[in-house]
């Protein structure tokens, strides 16, 4: 019998955990592709822009899938690396904010 896989291994599979990187100064935005939304995640704070983490956090839970499937990917370095110039970043961040 086949395992059947979990939100959290096709986002790890399809490689939708990204690290969005900006050159020359290295800043680093992380973005996770769910169910149709693009979701901001900061992994070392353990944050995700998703309905699921905000309503999980008030019912005590820890983080949501977003933010497993970031640490598999890193675990396993699945990660989509997309390099921008940091004269980009400005209007990546407002595009990513104006998403929320």
């Amino acid at each position: 019998m086949e395992k059947t896989e979990n939100k959290t291994d096709v986002i790890v599979s399809e490689k939708r955990v990204k690290l969005h990187l900006f050159e020359p100064s290295q800043r680093q935005i992380w973005t996770v592709v769910g169910m149709g939304k693009e979701h901001w995640i900061s992994p070392e704070f353990d944050f995700c822009s998703c309905e699921g983490y905000y309503f999980g956090k008030l019912k005590g839970k820890k983080h949501c899938y977003h933010l497993d499937s970031a640490k598999l990917a890193q675990d396993e370095n699945n990660i989509e690396i997309v390099t921008f110039s940091d004269d980009e970043y400005s209007d990546f961040l407002s595009g990513l904010i104006s998403e929320l």
